[in-house]
């Protein structure tokens, strides 16, 4: 199962000083919007969401269409796909991606331990 580019999404509480402190570490802003409360940073192969008043936990994320740069892939498994496959395999879809669309969409899913899951396409 192929679930595109990986991440995990911290909230933070002061986006600004999570920035400062993740740039100390040697990461550089891939994408996203300081005025709109979130950031994309990169480090080699390591990708993290900073979001501010987003979310409650942190959440790992996938980005089905997408490689570690944020590049279209010419190939990918569509995110209601993947939502399919999993539910065949009696996984629990905590929110479903409507199966009438197409482009866009997302599901999300928990862990065993209550870790939150996020499968996200954007386009």
């Amino acid at each position: 199962m192929k679930l595109g580019a990986f991440s995990i999404s911290l909230t933070v509480k002061d986006l600004q000083i999570s920035k400062t402190f993740y740039e100390k570490l040697g990461f550089q802003s891939l994408g996203g919007d300081i005025s709109h409360n979130y950031l994309i940073m990169k480090n080699e192969n390591c990708i993290i969401g900073l979001f501010q008043g987003m979310f409650e936990k942190n959440i790992l994320t996938f980005n089905p269409g997408w490689n570690e740069n944020a590049e279209n892939l010419e190939s990918f498994t569509d995110v209601r796909e993947l939502q399919r496959e999993l539910k065949e395999k009696g996984i629990t879809v905590q929110t479903e991606a409507d199966e009438a669309t197409e482009g866009p969409a997302y599901f999300t899913l928990e862990d065993p331990d209550g870790n939150q899951i996020l499968v996200d396409q954007h386009r």
